[in-house]
């Protein structure tokens, strides 16, 4: 079966219908939102498309205390569906998370500008704007009342956050090789030449770093190097592994079981090695997790991304926007 048919048939298991949402859930038994959505295999916007609010399906499932929602937890439920699911710059989430988990609701009075605008950009996502604007204070002290909304925000904020690199890269930002290479400490006076092999795994930083060339040349690549890389989605990316790689090798199983061992997978994708006779630079997808594989000398490995691909980079990486 094609990859496209067995996207679709993915696609057509998961929840569709709120009652079928209800019931896989209480099969999953009582979870957070990342539990859900990683129990299901559910993307956060197709979750939130079907149950329309966490808060409320907990209610129906039983797993918050019974009673009618308020205005507010519905008002609010709408804004985090909404109005703030397409959120991706991972400083601002990152801030977000943290602010949201305060005890105390903060006072704008002692907010310097930066601060009262960024509160301003989440309120009005979440209250609204003009005849359903809430004034900033006031608006602070309701969520900050609804504190399972908050919860259920922060949930949300965790789930589209992705690790930063731990070096002066940002995610999909372009960079050659070389300074990938320095980015990670392995390009100075004493190694002054960057390697030149698809893969490497820096002990220091304990990451394994992908370097990806879509199109392949006969004239550039081996047979034994013409891996089959490719997106699949967004969100998942297709690779093979070195053509010696073995699924029982220290390298095969430290692919496998990298989260298990506190190792990170970094990937840089480009589209061709050289146009117009200048190398071209990789993009930086970020952090991926291990999903499957198939084989091994070469292994074929699915990973799923911990950010979506852009959306202007879709016709790069070979699929349709």
């Amino acid at each position: 079966m094609s990859s496209e048919g067995v996207l679709a048939n993915l696609h057509e298991s998961l929840p569709s219908r709120r009652p079928q949402l209800v019931a896989e859930c209480r099969s999953l038994g009582r979870c957070s939102l990342a539990g859900v959505l990683e129990g299901l295999g559910m993307e956060l916007g197709e979750f939130y498309r079907v149950a329309k609010s966490w808060a409320l399906l907990q209610r129906e499932l039983g797993w918050l205390a019974l009673g009618e929602a308020s205005a507010d937890e519905q008002r609010l439920g709408r804004g985090i569906a909404g109005g703030l699911l397409h959120l991706d710059d991972p400083e601002r989430l990152c801030w977000l998370a943290d602010q949201l988990q305060l005890p105390m609701a903060p006072d704008p009075v002692g907010f310097d500008s930066a601060t009262e605008r960024s509160w301003r950009m989440l309120m009005v996502q979440l209250w609204g704007s003009g005849r359903h604007h809430v004034p900033l204070a006031e608006a602070l002290v309701r969520l900050w009342v609804a504190a399972h909304l908050r919860a259920e925000l922060v949930g949300a904020l965790d789930w589209g956050r992705a690790e930063p690199p731990p070096i002066p890269l940002k995610l999909h930002g372009r960079y050659s090789r070389s300074e990938v290479f320095a980015a990670f400490g392995l390009l100075n006076e004493a190694r002054p030449f960057p390697g030149r092999e698809g893969v490497g795994f820096d002990e220091a930083t304990q990451c394994d770093v992908f370097f990806i060339t879509l199109n392949k040349s006969e004239r550039l690549f081996s047979p034994t190097t013409r891996y089959n890389d490719y997106a699949i989605s967004p969100w998942e990316f297709h690779w093979e592994s070195q053509s010696l790689t073995r699924e029982a090798s220290a390298t095969g199983q430290r692919y496998i079981h990298h989260r298990e061992r506190g190792s990170k997978v970094l990937l840089f994708v480009r589209e061709e090695n050289k146009r117009g006779g200048v190398s071209m630079p990789f993009h930086c997808l970020g952090f991926a997790d291990y999903l499957s594989h198939e084989g091994e000398r070469p292994m074929a490995i699915r990973w799923r991304l911990q950010q979506p691909i852009p959306a202007a980079w879709l016709p790069v990486m070979g699929l349709a926007v």
